[in-house]
């Protein structure tokens, strides 16, 4: 049988996308296909960030040509369609900025952070971080660079930007990294702004998939100040299961709901505790349930329940990301868990904009 365009359209636009539930004809995706006696070359544009799906879309339009044409050669190019942040002057460079935040401290923000930005770097996307809490710079310790200082290089334009250090993939910017501990402990208020403006403003982050910033805990002026000034992709919110953390989650989420910044979802940190010997126990030390109830309260996403376990404390002691240590165990797996559900709500908040503000590809 002669295969033709129509025939291959029609088969390949069944394929559904894993994260927006809609198939590729649907989402106008296929944006060309060529076909001669020897070879099918087929195009498609999928919304950013593609990196978790690229795989998955791929190996089914594989399987499709090789059930239409098997003794042609198949040629497949899927790529990243236009990024609704195209034209915007701060950050250019970077397609995805997502603010990881609680309403007060000790709730595991940070340690949440640094494992999504090292998931998301496994994931094969280019990925920095910026550690935005001056007073308790925590990502130098956690990525094991506690030693390492902001160096300054000068960029083609002339201008002079701090180069961020690099670990496990990872670009990373800090307080930390500039003045130590006892200096950031007696930082005043007016000169925060200062701090975190050079942060995003004056390194030289380059082109990345994905820039996490570890924001300071809390709901004052500096974040709000933070999150209108920064063009945010969405938020994650951090909680533990006990009420008094769900009363400033509450509050976390109004302050993004304000400024119209999307809340991406929720992560529920310390959820539970399963000992070692006993792994179908679970003791739920902090509560049980806040997370979702909080989720359900506002109608957001619970992106997943990481468990209080010694693992992820020595990770984070040890300057390994637990999620990259071979013996990462359960909060390994529910670590990936969470960072593949973050990319998956990114996909579909930069659809829901692309379709706001670009046409769609024709075929």
């Amino acid at each position: 049988m002669k295969i033709n365009k129509e025939t291959i359209q029609s088969e390949l636009g069944r394929i559904i996308d894993p994260d927006l539930k809609q198939t590729l004809s649907e989402l106008n995706a296929i944006s060309s296909i060529s076909v001669n006696d020897t070879t099918i070359q087929v195009s498609i544009h999928l919304t950013q960030p593609i990196h978790r799906v690229y795989g998955v879309i791929k190996s089914e339009v594989k399987n499709k040509l090789n059930e239409l044409a098997p003794d042609h050669v198949h040629e497949i190019f899927i790529n990243e369609a236009e990024s609704p942040n195209i034209g915007r002057q701060s950050l250019a460079g970077v397609k995805n900025i997502i603010a990881v935040a609680s309403g007060k401290g000790g709730v595991g923000k940070s340690s949440i952070a640094s494992n999504l930005a090292a998931g998301l770097s496994l994931l094969g996307a280019s990925v920095g971080i910026i550690d935005g809490d001056v007073y308790g710079p925590s990502q130098p310790t956690m990525y094991g660079v506690s030693d390492e200082r902001l160096q300054l290089t000068t960029l083609p334009d002339g201008t002079q930007a701090a180069l961020p250090i690099e670990q496990f993939g990872v670009k990373i910017a800090s307080m930390g990294f500039v003045i130590n501990r006892d200096e950031a402990a007696i930082v005043r208020g007016p000169m925060l702004a200062g701090y975190f403006s050079m942060l995003f403003e004056q390194v030289a982050w380059g082109d990345l998939d994905f820039l996490v910033f570890d924001l300071p805990p809390g709901t004052g002026d500096i974040q709000l100040t933070l999150t209108q000034k920064i063009p945010l992709t969405g938020a994650v919110v951090v909680t533990t299961p006990q009420e008094i953390s769900l009363a400033d989650v509450r509050r976390s989420i109004t302050m993004f709901n304000r400024v119209k910044v999307d809340v991406i979802g929720i992560v529920e940190n310390m959820s539970y505790f399963t000992p070692e010997d006993m792994p179908d126990k679970k003791y739920y030390i902090f509560g049980e349930g806040g997370g979702k109830r909080i989720a359900d309260e506002f109608g957001v996403e619970l992106l997943g329940q990481v468990p209080l376990n010694i693992a992820m404390r020595e990770a984070n002691d040890g300057g390994l990301p637990v999620v990259m240590a071979k013996d990462g165990g359960l909060q390994k797996e529910i670590l990936k868990e969470i960072t593949s559900n973050v990319v998956s709500k990114i996909r579909q908040l930069n659809y829901d904009k692309r379709m706001n503000v670009s046409p769609d590809i024709e075929l």
